[in-house]
């Protein structure tokens, strides 16, 4: 999956129109008509396209999935000072969350210890540092532990002052999820979904299968395999996505054991029947070894993962 980013995780900001459109490549079902949804969504760019027997009907789904995107976005945002992520860690707790912030944080959880700890949420005080451009974490790997976060329907709660956490390896799987669930309940059969991870409904309004590029890590721009993607999930994590010197080798992704950065030119393509698990997978294989993806895809129940770096291009199954 190639991303184009304004940042890691910028407050939404939607800035391009709904439009419509009866052309699309192949012939599409008879009476549907392609229509899509462009803009900026959680840091990334992001589309939504579905096929539609009524393009007027067919807009307004899409603009009830753009408010579900902000309202989702106000909940997990680091950047939405009143979100009630920022208002976790501003305070190290929150009364009466969301249903949505306690079932994604349950999901992480689950994540956790599929990983051995290696997908934490608590990360957050180590990409502060490592955006302040600090060296030194020793003083901070206390703060980050995953099980030191209570949670449940009327309080969420950090065992120790100074903690906080970043949903950005889950959140946004977690929204393609949701989205893609509203417009399945509308019967939509013919979706794909990209908000910096994917999520197809169905296949192409053609009956083929949706097409997604994986982008190289090694060579800027360049597409190094294209793969099918019908009813199934899609998420790339790599320390290239989001360099932190001129280098790249401190980046966003941060391991929690050792306080460092995930190596700079590699990535990680996780497939997956939802975009949470692909999202949160491939977040967390990053920082593993090949070797350990088939025991965290089987148990978180995903599909495959591609791994990429110099050495080419390698699928590994669950």
């Amino acid at each position: 999956m190639q991303r184009t980013r304004t940042s890691r995780r910028r407050f939404l900001a939607i800035s391009a129109a709904l439009t419509a459109t009866a052309a699309w490549p192949g012939r599409a079902r008879a009476g549907a008509t392609m229509v899509e949804w462009r803009g900026v969504a959680l840091g990334a760019n992001a589309s939504i396209r579905l096929a539609h027997p009524d393009a007027g009907a067919g807009r307004q789904l899409l603009r009830r999935c753009v408010a579900e995107i902000e309202r989702l976005e106000k909940i997990f945002s680091l950047y939405l000072p009143d979100s009630e992520v920022c208002r976790l860690n501003a305070a190290g707790r929150l009364e009466l969350p969301s249903l949505e912030l306690v079932d994604l944080l349950t999901l992480a959880a689950a994540v956790s210890v599929e990983s051995d700890g290696v997908f934490d949420v608590t990360v957050q005080p180590l990409w502060q540092r490592h955006a302040a451009q600090g060296a030194d974490f020793d003083d901070l790997l206390p703060l980050v532990d995953w099980r030191a976060v209570s949670v449940d329907g009327d309080r969420i709660a950090f065992a120790r002052r100074g903690m906080a956490i970043t949903l950005n390896g889950i959140a946004q799987g977690y929204i393609t999820d949701r989205v893609a669930d509203l417009l399945r309940a509308e019967d939509m059969t013919a979706v794909l979904v990209d908000l910096g991870e994917i999520r197809a409904l169905g296949g192409r309004p053609d009956g083929t299968p949706w097409r997604v590029g994986l982008a190289d890590p090694v060579a800027a721009g360049r597409v190094a395999a294209q793969l099918d993607l019908r009813d199934m999930a899609l998420a790339t994590s790599g320390g290239y996505g989001t360099p932190l010197d001129p280098t790249g080798q401190r980046n966003h992704l941060i391991d929690p054991r050792s306080g460092c950065s995930a190596p700079a030119r590699r990535s990680v393509s996780v497939m997956a029947p939802r975009a949470t698990v692909a999202d949160a997978a491939s977040t967390a294989l990053a920082l593993l070894p090949e070797t350990a993806a088939p025991r965290l895809l089987r148990g978180l129940g995903a599909t495959a993962a591609y791994f990429q770096d110099e050495a080419g291009l390698r699928r590994v199954r669950a």
